[in-house]
């Protein structure tokens, strides 16, 4: 949905961000800004710093910083859109309705409906819990140790013994059967007609990341097969796009979510204060719900049951979490099966105890492996040893290969440096790597590029802090000269707001909406500038960084320019005399 800037500025106006964020951090007014601790985090001394003049926050620990949309994206884990309506909800303004072509109303329409539906049936799932018919299905989660809160909390219900309830009471509320076959909770067939998918079974709805009910999860109380059956794949219910229990483990506050296998699993921790657990949802975990997770945390903790089906489940998530950028550890529950048993036998403390030794997801892996091998002999030490190095082979950082061939030759007692020509050699020989040549002194294309883009950060930050440098650097710079797409962005909001007299930078942040685009942009207004201690050191720093960003833009625009484009030749060579004149340039700094 696009929203106008107009309509943007006018909910961030109507939201002091010192407000806002009073309702999540403490904060305590000193001079003319706000401080509290920093919720991103951990910190003992206040550094997160509110300015109710700029309506900016900023986290001199840290680096975090940006207007209130910002806030809530990085504290809720909210899209803009998200943080947007949220806002706009508390402040009162109404935002305009989206248009939509025929086709895309008809399904936004079908999209409510079903959500809709479902709701509904959790209500009824719920009440059915309640009632007489429900006592089997109480008893059942009594006996599982889940007390009247957390029964609540998840919204447990029951699915009675007869196949049609459901079916009969959505009918009665005024929905088609071909509605409620749509919504995953009934089927049809010539003769049977409508039946309902799930009757006899504890429910568990299943919610997305704004707690709407998708689909549901139901668990027989006996021995009948399938344990467990899951709502089918609906308009509104795609089972690896989404995580159990995410809509809770999204607002807790630690860095790491916990991987579990089931629901009873991730019920059970959160009933013990572990309240960032979440479980895929009756299906192999999937680069899915790991772009998914990523949105959250960077950091997993598996807690996969400890028989050979867990054990080979959280062997296939670590490569799929690695490639998300995702760092994952693995919680042994033995001696028992999983967190729900092992938190009923030895309590939340001891699960604490068990996090703080998870293992590293590698070496985790070797010591599955091991289990092929006969260590105790010598050429199944050999033969363990060349997996192992060709396992390492497959890290593409030089250092990290190093850091972990250090540890494995820690762990199985062997010459690091053996291991190491051990692991170079598998490389070569599998095609992972190309024999070590030496390396030529020289800069890398990405560093000197990094470089420059950290240049344009830090006078981003330097012009929008203050006029003065504005002033004497828009002689030598304009937007143009900004080589990054969101930093040009940037560049000419600033430029623009500078001529009318006005600089604005949250309202600056208004223009991205896209979440990437939008984290990107914030950053350019809080970008770390290394300490210097007198004023002439800051102004020599500051005509260094002009000088490499023209320099920049000027080599950038010479190796686009065309053999034949004599204007453009013409506008270059001017450009290298106003870069000579920079070298004589005299910056001020107040």
């Amino acid at each position: 949905m696009y929203y106008s800037e107009d309509i943007i500025e006018e909910v961030r106006m109507k939201n002091d961000i010192v407000d806002v964020i009073s309702s999540y951090v403490r904060l305590q007014k000193k001079g003319n800004s706000y401080f509290g601790l920093c919720p991103f985090h951990n910190e003992k001394s206040p550094s997160f710093s509110v300015s109710r003049d700029k309506q900016m926050y900023y986290c001199f620990g840290c680096g975090a910083g940006g207007n209130v949309f910002t806030f809530l994206m990085e504290y809720e884990h909210d899209s803009f859109t998200e943080a947007l309506q949220i806002l706009a909800e508390r402040a009162g303004v109404e935002l305009p309705k989206e248009q939509y072509s025929k086709e895309a109303k008809e399904r936004s329409d079908l999209r409510e409906t079903l959500l809709a539906i479902n709701k509904l049936a959790a209500k009824y799932y719920y009440a059915q819990l309640r009632s007489e018919k429900g006592r089997q299905a109480i008893r059942y989660l009594t006996d599982r140790s889940l007390t009247e809160e957390t029964i609540v909390h998840f919204g447990l219900g029951y699915a009675n013994k007869y196949s049609d309830d459901l079916s009969r009471y959505l009918k009665m509320q005024g929905y088609s059967d071909e509605l409620i076959v749509k919504s995953g909770l009934a089927s049809v067939d010539e003769k049977q007609g409508i039946h309902d998918k799930f009757w006899n079974r504890v429910m568990f709805p299943i919610m997305d990341v704004n707690s709407r009910v998708i689909g549901f999860g139901g668990r027989v109380m006996g021995d009948a097969k399938p344990k467990y059956l899951n709502s089918p794949e609906t308009p509104i219910f795609d089972k690896s796009r989404n995580l159990y229990g995410l809509n809770r483990a999204r607002t807790s506050r630690k860095s790491y979510f916990l991987l579990c296998e089931g629901y009873m699993d991730v019920i059970a921790l959160h009933q013990a204060g572990f309240t960032n657990a979440v479980a895929s949802l009756g299906t192999a975990f999937t680069p899915g719900h790991a772009s998914l997770i990523r949105r959250y945390v960077q950091e997993v903790y598996l807690t996969y049951d400890s028989d050979e089906a867990g054990t080979k489940a959280a062997l296939r998530a670590m490569p799929i979490l690695k490639e998300a950028g995702i760092t994952s550890k693995v919680i042994r529950m033995d001696p028992y099966k999983d967190p729900d048993e092992f938190i009923k036998n030895l309590g939340a403390p001891a699960f604490e105890e068990r996090i703080q030794k998870a293992r590293n997801g590698f070496m985790y892996s070797l010591e599955v492996l091991e289990r092929q091998f006969d260590l105790n002999s010598p050429e199944g030490k050999t033969a363990f040893l060349k997996e192992a190095a060709s396992r390492l082979g497959e890290f593409e950082e030089q250092i990290e290969r190093d850091n972990y061939t250090e540890a494995v030759a820690r762990a199985y007692r062997v010459s690091f440096e053996d291991l190491k020509r051990l692991v170079s050699k598998t490389a070569v020989e599998k095609g992972l790597a190309a024999p070590a040549r030496r390396p030529k002194q020289t800069t890398s294309v990405q560093e000197k590029e990094d470089g420059n883009l950290k240049s344009q950060k830090i006078l981003l930050t330097w012009m929008i802090e203050d006029h003065s440098v504005f002033s004497q650097v828009k002689t030598y710079l304009s937007p143009e000269d900004f080589t990054g797409r969101i930093y040009r962005e940037v560049a000419e909001l600033l430029y623009k707001q500078y001529e009318e007299g006005s600089v604005n930078p949250a309202r600056i942040l208004n223009h991205f909406t896209d979440e990437e685009e939008h984290r990107e942009a914030a950053s350019l207004f809080h970008t770390k500038i290394r300490e210097l201690s007198t004023k002439e050191e800051q102004e020599k720093a500051l005509k260094e960084t002009v000088i490499r960003v023209k320099n920049h833009s000027i080599e950038e625009a010479g190796r686009t320019l065309g053999p034949t484009d004599i204007r453009g030749l013409q506008k270059l060579m001017e450009a290298k005399k106003d870069l000579q004149k920079l070298f004589q340039m005299q910056i001020s700094i107040k």
